[in-house]
């Protein structure tokens, strides 16, 4: 078993590993998932996604992690946070993304929270953001019950096509020293 990064009540966030490509695959080849990435990723699209998590755990020391149910090993999404781009800036960007199976309990809101703690307290970002596309109403209610507020749109060109996308963003509440 891998590190365990985070934990909440119910879910277990850690470090995916090669061992983990299966899972992944599943969820990123699902077009149910992948709606809002215009669909489903290949075999290839899905093996360069594991290799930019793993360089991102390299190069920033965080990143999308492995999702798990507490007791079992099993992925069942990711979320983590990672560096975007945003404006002219790379930003923190909390993200989320669970096997269709395991919509609609709470394991979204759950993770994502752990992950804003985790970013403010942990990493010490002041600012984290989510970036999600405009049709993807469900991650829209999972950023606002994060505590985050709409502050802008854009357009992101990818896999062939303009997508626009809402930003949302969540302050550390900074309490005042005597």
């Amino acid at each position: 078993m891998t590190r365990t990064v985070l934990e909440t009540p119910r879910l277990r966030l850690r470090r995916m590993t090669p061992s983990d490509m299966y899972a992944l695959s599943c969820i990123l080849r699902d077009e149910r998932v992948m709606y809002a990435y215009n669909g489903a990723f290949d075999e290839t699209e899905t093996a360069e996604w594991m290799q930019r998590q793993l360089r991102r755990y390299e190069e920033y020391g965080f990143g999308l992690w492995a999702v798990t149910k507490n007791g079992s090993d099993e992925m069942i999404g990711q979320c983590g946070i990672t560096m975007q781009q945003y404006k002219d800036a790379l930003v923190p960007e909390i993200g989320y993304l669970l096997a269709y199976g395991h919509w609609h309990k709470g394991y979204a809101t759950e993770a994502a929270a752990a992950c804003r703690e985790y970013g403010f307290r942990t990493l010490h970002f002041d600012t984290l953001y989510s970036i999600i596309r405009d049709t993807n109403i469900p991650s829209q209610k999972v950023a606002l019950r994060n505590g985050m507020v709409l502050v802008d749109t854009i357009v992101k060109h990818y896999r062939g096509a303009d997508m626009p996308h809402l930003v949302y963003r969540v302050d550390k509440i900074k309490t005042p020293t005597l």
